[in-house]
Protein backbone atom coordinates (compact mmCIF):
# COMPACT_ATOMS: atom_id res chain seq x y z
CA UNK A 1 0.00 0.00 0.00
CA UNK A 2 1.25 3.52 -1.01
CA UNK A 3 0.30 6.31 1.24
CA UNK A 4 1.31 9.66 1.46
CA UNK A 5 0.48 12.34 4.94
CA UNK A 6 -1.25 16.01 4.10
CA UNK A 7 -2.23 18.46 6.76
CA UNK A 8 -6.03 18.19 7.84
CA UNK A 9 -7.65 19.96 5.26
CA UNK A 10 -9.86 22.97 5.45
CA UNK A 11 -13.50 23.36 3.66
CA UNK A 12 -14.63 26.73 4.25
CA UNK A 13 -18.19 25.85 2.61
CA UNK A 14 -20.17 23.74 4.04
CA UNK A 15 -24.05 23.43 5.01
CA UNK A 16 -24.63 21.38 7.81
CA UNK A 17 -28.22 22.23 8.39
CA UNK A 18 -28.61 22.84 11.92
CA UNK A 19 -30.85 24.56 13.14
CA UNK A 20 -33.99 23.43 11.17
CA UNK A 21 -32.94 20.60 8.40
CA UNK A 22 -31.26 18.10 11.06
CA UNK A 23 -32.74 15.10 8.76
CA UNK A 24 -30.70 16.29 6.07
CA UNK A 25 -27.62 16.39 8.18
CA UNK A 26 -26.38 17.28 11.91
CA UNK A 27 -23.47 17.89 12.82
CA UNK A 28 -22.24 14.73 13.94
CA UNK A 29 -23.21 13.35 10.37
CA UNK A 30 -21.65 16.57 8.75
CA UNK A 31 -18.57 16.47 10.43
CA UNK A 32 -18.19 12.08 10.24
CA UNK A 33 -18.69 12.96 6.27
CA UNK A 34 -15.97 15.60 6.85
CA UNK A 35 -13.29 13.38 8.37
CA UNK A 36 -14.31 10.34 6.18
CA UNK A 37 -12.67 12.80 3.50
CA UNK A 38 -9.95 14.58 5.59
CA UNK A 39 -11.15 17.70 6.32
CA UNK A 40 -10.89 18.53 9.54
CA UNK A 41 -12.02 21.76 10.18
CA UNK A 42 -15.48 23.27 8.78
CA UNK A 43 -16.90 26.13 8.10
CA UNK A 44 -20.90 26.04 8.11
CA UNK A 45 -23.26 28.41 6.11
CA UNK A 46 -25.71 30.51 8.44
CA UNK A 47 -29.27 30.07 5.50
CA UNK A 48 -30.79 27.75 8.11
CA UNK A 49 -34.05 27.60 9.84
CA UNK A 50 -33.89 29.60 11.56
CA UNK A 51 -31.05 31.31 9.85
CA UNK A 52 -28.10 32.34 11.65
CA UNK A 53 -28.82 36.16 11.62
CA UNK A 54 -29.38 36.69 15.03
CA UNK A 55 -27.96 36.09 18.13
CA UNK A 56 -30.19 33.70 19.92
CA UNK A 57 -29.76 31.47 16.67
CA UNK A 58 -25.94 31.39 16.02
CA UNK A 59 -25.95 30.68 19.86
CA UNK A 60 -27.92 27.40 19.79
CA UNK A 61 -26.00 26.60 16.95
CA UNK A 62 -22.67 27.00 18.84
CA UNK A 63 -23.71 24.97 21.50
CA UNK A 64 -25.25 22.23 19.52
CA UNK A 65 -21.60 21.93 17.40
CA UNK A 66 -19.65 21.76 21.09
CA UNK A 67 -21.65 19.22 22.14
CA UNK A 68 -21.78 16.82 18.43
CA UNK A 69 -19.02 18.21 16.20
CA UNK A 70 -16.03 15.26 15.42
CA UNK A 71 -13.87 17.74 13.43
CA UNK A 72 -13.76 21.49 14.67
CA UNK A 73 -16.34 23.86 13.30
CA UNK A 74 -16.92 27.97 12.63
CA UNK A 75 -19.94 29.14 11.72
CA UNK A 76 -20.63 31.88 9.38
CA UNK A 77 -23.06 34.68 10.45
CA UNK A 78 -26.01 35.37 7.86
CA UNK A 79 -26.33 38.97 6.18
CA UNK A 80 -30.28 40.31 6.59
CA UNK A 81 -32.24 42.68 6.39
CA UNK A 82 -34.39 42.62 9.30
CA UNK A 83 -31.43 41.82 11.58
CA UNK A 84 -28.51 44.27 10.60
CA UNK A 85 -28.47 45.70 14.23
CA UNK A 86 -27.03 42.64 15.60
CA UNK A 87 -24.06 42.16 12.84
CA UNK A 88 -21.59 43.70 15.79
CA UNK A 89 -22.98 41.33 18.56
CA UNK A 90 -22.91 38.49 16.14
CA UNK A 91 -19.40 39.02 14.87
CA UNK A 92 -17.30 37.81 18.00
CA UNK A 93 -18.90 34.24 17.54
CA UNK A 94 -18.81 34.11 13.78
CA UNK A 95 -16.25 33.05 11.75
CA UNK A 96 -17.20 35.58 8.59
CA UNK A 97 -20.08 37.38 7.35
CA UNK A 98 -22.27 35.61 4.79
CA UNK A 99 -24.23 37.93 2.43
CA UNK A 100 -26.39 36.05 -0.17
CA UNK A 101 -25.93 38.49 -3.32
CA UNK A 102 -28.21 36.14 -5.42
CA UNK A 103 -30.82 33.23 -4.79
CA UNK A 104 -29.89 30.23 -2.82
CA UNK A 105 -31.81 27.86 -0.31
CA UNK A 106 -33.47 29.38 2.67
CA UNK A 107 -34.52 32.81 2.49
CA UNK A 108 -31.17 34.72 3.44
CA UNK A 109 -31.05 37.32 0.54
CA UNK A 110 -29.15 41.15 0.06
CA UNK A 111 -30.70 43.10 -2.89
CA UNK A 112 -30.77 46.30 -1.49
CA UNK A 113 -28.28 48.82 -1.33
CA UNK A 114 -28.79 50.36 2.47
CA UNK A 115 -28.39 46.76 3.95
CA UNK A 116 -25.07 46.31 2.17
CA UNK A 117 -23.72 49.61 2.91
CA UNK A 118 -24.64 48.29 6.32
CA UNK A 119 -23.06 45.02 6.32
CA UNK A 120 -19.68 46.92 4.85
CA UNK A 121 -19.57 49.71 7.43
CA UNK A 122 -20.56 47.92 10.24
CA UNK A 123 -19.10 44.31 10.51
CA UNK A 124 -15.64 44.51 12.09
CA UNK A 125 -13.00 44.68 9.70
CA UNK A 126 -10.80 42.45 10.92
CA UNK A 127 -13.52 39.30 10.18
CA UNK A 128 -14.07 38.36 6.35
CA UNK A 129 -17.13 39.13 4.17
CA UNK A 130 -18.11 36.19 2.17
CA UNK A 131 -20.26 36.36 -0.94
CA UNK A 132 -22.69 34.02 -3.14
CA UNK A 133 -22.47 36.45 -6.35
CA UNK A 134 -23.12 35.56 -9.54
CA UNK A 135 -22.55 36.96 -13.17
CA UNK A 136 -22.95 41.10 -12.84
CA UNK A 137 -23.46 40.26 -9.03
CA UNK A 138 -19.69 39.37 -8.85
CA UNK A 139 -18.71 43.22 -10.23
CA UNK A 140 -21.24 44.27 -7.48
CA UNK A 141 -19.29 42.83 -4.70
CA UNK A 142 -15.75 44.23 -6.42
CA UNK A 143 -17.28 47.32 -6.26
CA UNK A 144 -17.86 47.31 -2.36
CA UNK A 145 -14.31 45.70 -1.86
CA UNK A 146 -13.07 48.68 -3.72
CA UNK A 147 -15.07 51.42 -2.30
CA UNK A 148 -14.81 50.37 1.57
CA UNK A 149 -11.15 48.66 0.94
CA UNK A 150 -11.55 45.51 2.32
CA UNK A 151 -11.34 41.97 1.75
CA UNK A 152 -14.33 40.63 0.21
CA UNK A 153 -14.36 36.19 -0.55
CA UNK A 154 -16.35 35.07 -3.34
CA UNK A 155 -18.02 31.86 -2.96
CA UNK A 156 -18.37 28.74 -5.98
CA UNK A 157 -17.35 31.15 -8.69
CA UNK A 158 -18.69 29.14 -11.65
CA UNK A 159 -18.27 31.00 -15.09
CA UNK A 160 -15.80 32.42 -17.31
CA UNK A 161 -17.08 35.68 -16.97
CA UNK A 162 -16.83 36.02 -13.43
CA UNK A 163 -13.32 34.47 -12.54
CA UNK A 164 -11.63 36.30 -15.56
CA UNK A 165 -13.68 39.60 -13.44
CA UNK A 166 -11.62 38.73 -10.61
CA UNK A 167 -8.37 37.95 -12.12
CA UNK A 168 -9.05 41.37 -13.46
CA UNK A 169 -9.38 42.56 -9.81
CA UNK A 170 -6.38 41.06 -8.58
CA UNK A 171 -4.63 42.49 -11.10
CA UNK A 172 -5.51 45.76 -10.38
CA UNK A 173 -4.68 45.05 -6.60
CA UNK A 174 -8.25 44.80 -5.37
CA UNK A 175 -8.29 42.79 -2.00
CA UNK A 176 -10.77 39.83 -3.59
CA UNK A 177 -10.16 35.82 -3.05
CA UNK A 178 -12.41 33.10 -4.45
CA UNK A 179 -12.93 29.58 -4.18
CA UNK A 180 -14.18 26.96 -6.72
CA UNK A 181 -16.05 23.42 -6.22
CA UNK A 182 -15.16 20.23 -7.32
CA UNK A 183 -18.23 20.06 -9.31
CA UNK A 184 -18.43 22.95 -11.09
CA UNK A 185 -14.94 21.63 -12.12
CA UNK A 186 -15.82 18.10 -12.96
CA UNK A 187 -19.28 18.35 -13.67
CA UNK A 188 -21.09 20.89 -16.58
CA UNK A 189 -24.45 21.09 -17.76
CA UNK A 190 -24.66 18.12 -20.00
CA UNK A 191 -24.14 16.46 -16.64
CA UNK A 192 -26.94 18.24 -15.25
CA UNK A 193 -29.63 16.99 -17.81
CA UNK A 194 -28.08 13.42 -17.26
CA UNK A 195 -28.05 13.63 -13.63
CA UNK A 196 -31.45 15.24 -13.24
CA UNK A 197 -32.95 16.96 -10.09
CA UNK A 198 -29.17 15.37 -8.50
CA UNK A 199 -27.44 17.40 -10.35
CA UNK A 200 -29.18 20.82 -9.65
CA UNK A 201 -27.34 23.18 -7.86
CA UNK A 202 -26.30 26.93 -6.70
CA UNK A 203 -24.63 28.11 -8.67
CA UNK A 204 -25.90 25.60 -11.95
CA UNK A 205 -23.85 23.55 -13.90
CA UNK A 206 -21.36 26.20 -16.75
CA UNK A 207 -21.07 25.37 -19.97
CA UNK A 208 -18.20 23.25 -20.61
CA UNK A 209 -16.35 26.30 -21.15
CA UNK A 210 -16.92 27.67 -18.28
CA UNK A 211 -15.56 24.43 -16.99
CA UNK A 212 -12.44 25.03 -19.24
CA UNK A 213 -12.02 28.81 -17.61
CA UNK A 214 -11.50 27.54 -14.15
CA UNK A 215 -9.17 25.14 -14.80
CA UNK A 216 -7.59 27.91 -16.80
CA UNK A 217 -7.20 29.91 -13.78
CA UNK A 218 -6.75 26.61 -11.39
CA UNK A 219 -3.14 27.54 -10.51
CA UNK A 220 -3.42 31.29 -10.55
CA UNK A 221 -6.97 33.17 -9.64
CA UNK A 222 -8.60 30.37 -7.44
CA UNK A 223 -7.35 30.54 -4.11
CA UNK A 224 -9.34 27.71 -2.33
CA UNK A 225 -11.17 24.89 -2.95
CA UNK A 226 -14.67 24.50 -1.15
CA UNK A 227 -17.12 21.44 -1.13
CA UNK A 228 -20.47 23.99 -1.15
CA UNK A 229 -21.27 20.22 0.21
CA UNK A 230 -25.22 21.16 0.82
CA UNK A 231 -27.41 17.45 1.64
CA UNK A 232 -31.40 17.12 0.71
CA UNK A 233 -32.46 13.49 1.01
CA UNK A 234 -33.52 11.47 -1.84
CA UNK A 235 -37.39 11.70 -1.11
CA UNK A 236 -36.48 16.05 -1.47
CA UNK A 237 -34.69 16.21 -4.45
CA UNK A 238 -37.24 13.53 -6.27
CA UNK A 239 -40.52 15.47 -5.31
CA UNK A 240 -42.09 17.99 -7.05
CA UNK A 241 -39.89 20.94 -6.31
CA UNK A 242 -36.74 19.54 -5.39
CA UNK A 243 -34.48 21.69 -3.76
CA UNK A 244 -31.19 23.06 -5.31
CA UNK A 245 -27.72 21.22 -3.76
CA UNK A 246 -25.01 17.95 -3.53
CA UNK A 247 -23.18 16.60 -1.15
CA UNK A 248 -19.65 17.02 -1.97
CA UNK A 249 -17.26 16.47 1.78
CA UNK A 250 -16.55 13.18 1.54
CA UNK A 251 -15.59 13.27 -2.86
CA UNK A 252 -13.48 16.50 -2.95
CA UNK A 253 -10.32 15.15 -1.99
CA UNK A 254 -10.53 12.13 -4.29
CA UNK A 255 -11.81 14.12 -7.11
CA UNK A 256 -9.04 16.90 -6.63
CA UNK A 257 -6.54 13.92 -6.56
CA UNK A 258 -7.86 13.15 -9.89
CA UNK A 259 -6.33 16.69 -10.73
CA UNK A 260 -3.13 15.55 -9.70
CA UNK A 261 -2.78 12.41 -11.66
CA UNK A 262 -3.75 14.50 -14.68
CA UNK A 263 -1.11 16.72 -14.22
CA UNK A 264 -3.94 19.74 -13.52
CA UNK A 265 -2.12 20.93 -10.44
CA UNK A 266 0.83 19.70 -8.55
CA UNK A 267 0.22 17.81 -4.47
CA UNK A 268 2.00 21.05 -3.61
CA UNK A 269 -0.98 23.53 -5.15
CA UNK A 270 -3.82 21.23 -3.59
CA UNK A 271 -2.56 21.94 -0.34
CA UNK A 272 -2.47 25.37 -1.03
CA UNK A 273 -5.50 25.60 -2.14
CA UNK A 274 -7.48 23.01 0.92
CA UNK A 275 -5.39 23.76 3.85
CA UNK A 276 -2.76 26.61 3.14
CA UNK A 277 -4.82 29.47 1.87
CA UNK A 278 -8.52 28.43 3.79
CA UNK A 279 -6.64 28.72 6.58
CA UNK A 280 -4.45 32.62 5.60
CA UNK A 281 -8.07 34.06 4.06
CA UNK A 282 -10.26 33.09 7.27
CA UNK A 283 -7.26 33.58 9.73
CA UNK A 284 -7.84 30.42 11.21
CA UNK A 285 -6.08 28.93 14.09
CA UNK A 286 -3.94 26.19 13.96
CA UNK A 287 -4.50 22.34 14.79
CA UNK A 288 -1.47 21.03 16.08
CA UNK A 289 -0.59 17.17 15.48
CA UNK A 290 -3.01 17.01 12.88
CA UNK A 291 -3.07 14.73 9.62
CA UNK A 292 -4.10 13.11 6.54
CA UNK A 293 -2.93 9.45 5.99
CA UNK A 294 -4.15 8.53 1.97
CA UNK A 295 -3.96 5.02 0.92
CA UNK A 296 -3.26 5.65 -2.90
CA UNK A 297 -5.34 2.80 -4.23
CA UNK A 298 -7.87 3.63 -6.95
CA UNK A 299 -11.14 3.51 -5.30
CA UNK A 300 -14.70 3.63 -6.58
CA UNK A 301 -16.90 6.28 -4.90
CA UNK A 302 -19.96 4.52 -3.53
CA UNK A 303 -23.24 6.27 -2.63
CA UNK A 304 -23.74 3.52 -0.16
CA UNK A 305 -20.50 4.20 1.69
CA UNK A 306 -21.02 7.52 2.78
CA UNK A 307 -21.80 9.20 6.46
CA UNK A 308 -23.21 11.99 5.33
CA UNK A 309 -27.41 11.17 6.22
CA UNK A 310 -28.77 11.91 2.65
CA UNK A 311 -26.73 8.97 1.81
CA UNK A 312 -25.88 9.97 -2.03
CA UNK A 313 -24.08 11.43 -4.26
CA UNK A 314 -23.74 12.72 -7.69
CA UNK A 315 -20.12 11.21 -8.58
CA UNK A 316 -21.75 7.47 -7.75
CA UNK A 317 -18.99 4.96 -9.65
CA UNK A 318 -16.45 7.51 -10.39
CA UNK A 319 -13.05 5.95 -9.96
CA UNK A 320 -10.56 8.23 -7.89
CA UNK A 321 -6.86 8.03 -7.00
CA UNK A 322 -7.12 6.98 -3.26
CA UNK A 323 -8.95 7.44 -0.12
CA UNK A 324 -8.64 8.40 3.45
CA UNK A 325 -6.85 5.37 5.59
CA UNK A 326 -6.58 7.93 9.06
CA UNK A 327 -7.07 10.85 10.27
CA UNK A 328 -5.35 12.33 13.61
CA UNK A 329 -6.90 15.54 15.17
CA UNK A 330 -4.51 17.18 17.99
CA UNK A 331 -2.58 13.78 18.77
CA UNK A 332 -6.11 11.72 18.79
CA UNK A 333 -6.89 9.06 16.15
CA UNK A 334 -10.54 9.93 15.08
CA UNK A 335 -10.81 8.14 11.58
CA UNK A 336 -9.49 4.78 10.57
CA UNK A 337 -10.43 2.06 8.26
CA UNK A 338 -13.93 3.64 6.83
CA UNK A 339 -14.78 4.01 10.37
CA UNK A 340 -15.31 7.47 13.06
CA UNK A 341 -12.75 6.24 16.39
CA UNK A 342 -14.03 8.19 19.74
CA UNK A 343 -16.84 10.39 20.55
CA UNK A 344 -17.24 14.23 19.58
CA UNK A 345 -13.94 15.61 20.11
CA UNK A 346 -14.30 19.27 17.38
CA UNK A 347 -13.61 22.36 18.82
CA UNK A 348 -15.94 25.33 18.10
CA UNK A 349 -14.42 28.74 16.89
CA UNK A 350 -14.09 31.40 17.75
Amino acid sequence: MTTITLPGLIDVHTHLRVPGGEHKEDFRSGTAAALAGGITFVLGMPNTTPPLATVAALDQARVLAARDALCDVGLFAGASAAHIQELPELAPHAAALKIYLNDTFGTLRVDDVPTMVACFQTWPREKLIAMHAEKQSVAVGIGLAATYQRPVHFCHISRRQEIELIADAKMAGLPVTCEVTPHHLFLDESDATRLGPLGDMRPVLGTADDVAALWEHINSTVDCIATDHAPHTLEEKRSATPPPGIPGLETALGLMLTAVAQDRITLDRLIELMHSNPRRIYDLPAQPDTAVELDLTPTIIRSADTFSKCAWTPFDGVEVPGRVARVTLRGEVVFADGRVVGEPSGQVWP
